[in-house]
C-alpha cells in the first residue's frame, strides 16, 4: 500500500505564497506518476500539477507560472510551491501517485492512492 503523507498548506491572502510538501516512503518515486489534485467547496477534484517517474511535469494552464513542482528522490517528497494564490486557488489540496511509467503525466486520469487531503484558503 503506498502512503502519502501531506503537509503545509494554511490561509493567505492574495498575492500570496504557500508550499506544499508530500512524502511517499518506501516507492521508487522514478516508477510513478506523482501529482496534486485540489476540489474547492461544491465542485469536483481537479488536477493541479503532475510528474512523471522521469521528471517531466504538466501544470494545469491556470497555475502554469505561478505554481512550482519540484521532487527530492532522496527524500522520497515532492513539493509544489504555490505563488501569486488568488481566492480560485483555495480548496482541499490532495496528493496522489499511480504506479506507472508515463511519457507524460495526466491532469485528468485516474490515480490510485490518494493522500488525506490539506486545505488551501486564499482570502481577497
Amino acid at each position: 500500500q503506498v502512503q502519502l503523507v501531506e503537509s503545509g498548506g494554511g490561509s493567505v491572502q492574495a498575492g500570496g505564497s504557500l508550499r506544499l510538501s508530500c512524502e511517499v516512503p518506501r516507492i521508487n518515486m522514478r516508477r510513478y506518476d506523482i501529482g496534486w489534485f485540489r476540489q474547492a467547496p461544491g465542485k469536483g477534484r481537479e488536477g493541479v500539477s503532475c510528474i512523471t517517474g522521469n521528471g517531466w511535469i504538466n501544470y494545469k494552464e491556470s497555475v502554469r507560472g505561478r505554481f512550482t513542482f519540484s521532487r527530492d528522490t532522496s527524500k522520497n517528497t515532492v513539493t509544489l510551491q504555490m505563488n501569486s494564490l488568488n481566492p480560485e486557488d483555495s480548496g482541499v489540496y490532495y496528493c496522489v501517485a499511480a504506479n506507472r511509467e508515463s511519457a507524460q503525466c495526466t491532469l485528468r486520469g485516474r490515480y490510485d492512492y490518494w493522500g488525506q487531503g490539506t486545505q488551501v484558503t486564499v482570502s481577497s
